[in-house]
């Protein structure tokens, strides 16, 4: 099955698109979790061991900012840790789709964005039957309003447009330079210590702030705190906060890819390395 890249789409075009998505999405997770015992739940499994070693280590000396609370601590860990997770993981995935796939490209015509794309899918499905319950479950047992329940797919969807844009983007960069999963690498650790994952926003020194406001994850994960554990109504500015940040960075990470796509480099350049 061919799709066209160059030119308009017509809802032919678009259905085929999804198609393919949902064929490299399902071949994505069987191959990733074949003979596996706990499957797609294995994404879990990570956010809740790093909240029990946080909770270990840190618990005695930031209760205080959670109402000197050490269960608030431990959700607030770990709404923190399913967010930093869902993004590197996607990312990371991402980076390497296009070039991994790169014999398929040699045998049939595909619009290449189809591969960052089925990746990020692939995760966002794990999230749902994964992380997003039991955070539906804190926020309704929090706030006890359906209202919460709802707006808190808005700053997931915030997250998703951030992971989509920079996929797109870092998926384009590594058809040219290959180093750029050790870089990478440290890109993701820097973003994870400037977001306020297993510390509380405001122990943050004010100089350094604005700095964090930079971070796109702040905003998400700030936001899915609000909304899942302060049992107030939604805080729309920082909703709209995050899906503005999503909205920013998707943009220039599909115009990246697009501006490549279109000039047909990283088809070209990725028949160079075949």
């Amino acid at each position: 099955m061919a799709v066209s890249i160059q030119g308009k789409q017509s809802p032919s075009d678009a259905r085929q698109y999804w198609d393919l998505v949902r064929v490299l999405v399902r071949r994505n997770l069987k191959v990733r979790y074949r003979g596996s015992l706990l499957g797609v739940y294995w994404s879990l499994l990570n956010p809740l061991i790093m909240t029990g070693l946080y909770t270990a280590i840190f618990s005695a000396a930031f209760a205080s900012y959670y109402g000197n609370s050490v269960l608030n601590y431990v959700l607030a860990a770990f709404t923190g840790l399913v967010v930093i997770n869902f993004f590197s993981t996607a990312t990371v995935q991402a980076l390497t789709s296009v070039v991994a796939n790169g014999s398929l490209l040699n045998k049939v015509r595909l619009p290449i964005s189809i591969f960052p794309v089925s990746v990020i899918t692939a995760n966002i499905f794990q999230f749902l039957v994964g992380s997003l319950p039991l955070l539906a479950v804190m926020t309704l047992l929090t706030s006890r309003s359906i209202v919460n329940l709802l707006a808190l797919i808005l700053p997931i969807l915030a997250l998703v447009l951030v992971s989509w844009g920079v996929g797109f983007f870092v998926s384009a960069l590594y058809v040219f330079f290959r180093d750029l999963p050790y870089f990478y690498e440290l890109v993701v650790f820097v973003l994870w210590i400037s977001t306020p994952v297993f510390y509380p926003s405001k122990i943050v020194p004010d100089q350094l702030k604005s700095l964090l406001a930079l971070n796109p994850l702040s905003s998400v994960i700030e936001s899915v705190r609000q909304i899942a554990l302060s049992g107030q109504p939604p805080d729309l500015g920082l909703i709209l906060g995050a899906l503005l940040s999503g909205v920013i960075i998707l943009g220039i990470g599909w115009g990246c890819f697009q501006w490549c796509d279109r000039n047909s480099w990283i088809y070209s350049r990725w028949k160079s390395f075949d």
